[in-house]
């Protein structure tokens, strides 16, 4: 039995549907990320299952029973939110323990329990400091050892890193992958942002206008997405409309719409290409410096595209003619997705996430 099972979730607000017959399950300890872009219905997700919001039709299922009309404070959840919400007028000490408190537990079982999350959370020596005396990496970490303290049976995440800064935000997801991973508590996040995503998540969930688009692992939803909105929200990409005038790809009916990854194209002289025969020429239109390597925009007949160039390789600029070798692209068609290799090479080009 799944720990977490939801089925046919559907909420409106007035004529906005938030979430249109979501169905998902959710094992015991996986880290899921809800990801999207704003205004998908993620948040509205995670607000049904902490029971801040109820649903106009589907089952919420805990452990296999209905917690649709169960109170938020009795379904055995922690919340975290991306403000902290901390108590300002409480210390470090005084805001984990309060769930604790409500609870009316035992004083040396409060002690023990705060104490023990002060040294998971890496917060030991600032049980006494007011939220105002913290950076925001260490606030936030008070506010996920808050909401650990009480033990659920659920830790919900609503953008828990996004009033962080870039360099803290990155210590902080290696930080919550391995807290998770010890304390082993099923956890469900919501973000936008996909590097955040699969580099911690176990599986994402992709909401695009209330729809559930895909859930899987990162590199199964990078490597084969399943509907066109995946196959262009993921990763860099270029869309194009007449795949048919690429090399390789004659064969595809006119007028189809495909989406190429950058990492699916060589762009340089012939010497320098795996399959030159393969190749087409191109006119650079732009470049740009992206520290480890170079982004090329380049014009392919009726279509432009995006790879990458290594720093080691000799530069190209505006208006350099050069050749562009297309590996594979996803083609569309009735609202599926589908991979075609070029036909005039035999390797194909591994792809990595």
């Amino acid at each position: 039995m799944s720990h977490i099972a939801v089925s046919g979730l559907t909420k409106s607000f007035g004529a906005h549907l938030a979430s249109n017959d979501v169905s998902f399950t959710i094992e015991k300890g996986q880290l899921i990320g809800l990801l999207g872009p704003s205004g998908g219905g993620k948040t509205t997700i995670l607000r049904m299952l902490a029971g801040l919001e109820q649903p106009d039709a589907g089952d919420i299922r805990f452990h296999g029973e209905r917690v649709n009309d169960v109170v938020p404070q009795k379904r055995g959840i922690g919340l975290v939110f991306q403000n902290y919400a901390l108590f300002r007028h409480m210390n470090v000490y005084d805001n984990i323990a309060f769930g604790l408190a409500v609870q009316k537990k035992p004083k040396a079982d409060i002690q023990r329990r705060v104490n023990e999350l002060l040294e998971l959370t890496g917060l030991g020596g600032l049980a006494k400091r007011l939220p105002s005396q913290l950076s925001g990496g260490q606030r936030q970490r008070v506010a996920f050892a808050r909401a650990l303290a009480p033990q659920p049976q659920l830790l919900l995440l609503d953008e828990p890193f996004a009033a962080i800064d870039a360099k803290v935000r990155k210590e902080l997801r290696s930080w919550l992958r391995d807290m998770i991973d010890r304390v082993g508590i099923t956890t469900v996040f919501v973000t936008h942002d996909q590097e955040e995503a699969v580099e911690v998540a176990d599986e994402i969930m992709i909401i695009h206008q209330g729809r559930l688009e895909q859930k899987g692992t990162p590199k199964d939803i990078y490597t084969t997405p399943r509907t066109p909105f995946v196959a262009g929200f993921i990763g860099e990409s270029s869309t194009v409309s007449e795949i048919s005038a690429l090399r390789g790809f004659e064969d595809s009916a006119p007028g189809v719409q495909a989406i190429i990854r950058p990492e699916f194209i060589e762009i340089g002289f012939p010497k320098e290409l795996r399959y030159p025969s393969a190749a087409q020429e191109g006119v650079v239109k732009a470049t740009y410096f992206r520290g480890t390597h170079w982004q090329v925009e380049v014009e392919v007949g009726p279509n432009r595209l995006f790879g990458y160039r290594d720093l080691e390789q000799p530069a190209l600029h505006q208006g350099d003619r050069t050749h562009v070798l297309v590996h594979r692209a996803y083609l569309f068609a009735d609202q599926e997705v589908s991979v075609v290799e070029n036909r005039l090479k035999n390797d194909p080009l591994p792809v990595h996430i």
